[in-house]
């Protein structure tokens, strides 16, 4: 089936935006959903900076997942402001609202998401997620007590995303509520994003993989350069932008050693995404607080 073959009577396809404070494995929920890593994943909170769209197609129904960055309540920075603005925009464009927290734990920022979802006026699940790291699972019937209490979810669902338990559950309470509609895009597509953005991403993700401690928000990436040569091998040339000249020696490291540890980590995983061989270049500037200058972040693609 493709986009333009005509669906099933009762097809359905929409839009569902996995939404939730940093850090709750919404990037790895909608990878698994996906069963492709479309999404860069690590253990700090806010990797994800960007709505990236995911296709999930099923028989009778396509599901078109929205991750977006974790809403927080810190707005200081111009960067945060745009996180917010994304996160907030996809409640206003899709059709189910998937509220992902932490199974076992609730905090005032889910309690703070929870009062945005239940202000759109559509339905809302709850995808209470990594029931996998629980010691105690006696305590989740009585998390999931208190959750509910006062909040009107469609339905509460128990899923780990690591180890994809309950997402057929999720999935069947989602399509449920999509509208009846034709697919959007043709059964191979899994984003609607470029390469070109792909690789920007996987760079980033190494960056905040084996550079989360020492310097955990003052990066990005920007593609300069993005073609192919006569032998088919992809040519990559990517900046790495930091906010301070000591930022840019730690992203160097000694000799050049991190640098290089980055490229070659974040070049493998492009060669597995986009199925060919790669040759990436890195350079590494400085743009004095980039992630506070709102001109900066249009350049660097932060819409919201």
């Amino acid at each position: 089936m493709t986009a333009d073959t005509p669906p099933p009577a009762e097809h359905r396809c929409g839009l569902v935006a996995l939404i939730g404070r940093p850090n709750v494995g919404k990037s790895t929920l909608q990878n698994a959903l996906v069963g492709f890593r479309v999404s860069i994943v690590s253990p700090k909170p806010q990797t994800t900076r960007h709505r990236i769209l995911g296709i999930a197609t099923r028989p009778g129904a396509q599901m078109l997942f929205v991750d977006t960055p974790g809403m927080h309540a810190d707005t200081k920075r111009a960067i945060n402001r745009q996180l917010n603005r994304a996160a907030r925009g996809a409640i206003d464009e899709v059709d189910v609202l998937v509220h992902v927290v932490e199974a076992g734990r609730w905090t005032d920022e889910d309690e703070r998401v929870w009062q945005a979802l239940k202000a759109a006026g559509k339905p809302v699940l709850l995808a209470a997620n990594k029931i996998d790291t629980l010691k105690n699972r006696d305590a989740l019937l009585p998390f999931i007590a208190a959750a509910t209490q006062g909040r009107d979810y469609a339905a509460v669902l128990l899923v780990s995303a690591r180890r994809a338990d309950g997402l057929k559950e999720l999935e069947r309470e989602i399509v449920a509520r999509l509208p009846l509609a034709p697919p959007v895009y043709g059964e191979d597509e899994i984003t609607d994003r470029s390469e070109r953005f792909l690789a920007a991403e996987l760079v980033r993700e190494q960056l905040m993989r084996q550079l989360g401690q020492e310097l955990p928000y003052s990066c990005t990436v920007e593609i300069e350069q993005f073609g192919e040569r006569e032998d088919g091998v992809a040519e990559i040339g990517a900046v790495i932008w930091v906010e301070r000249a000591g930022q840019k020696a730690i992203v160097i490291g000694a000799a050049g050693a991190r640098l290089k540890e980055v490229g070659t980590a974040a070049r493998l995983a492009m060669e597995r995404l986009f199925e060919r061989r790669v040759f990436l270049k890195l350079w590494v500037r400085v743009r004095e607080n980039w992630s506070d200058d709102e001109a900066a972040l249009k350049r660097f693609g932060y819409e919201g």
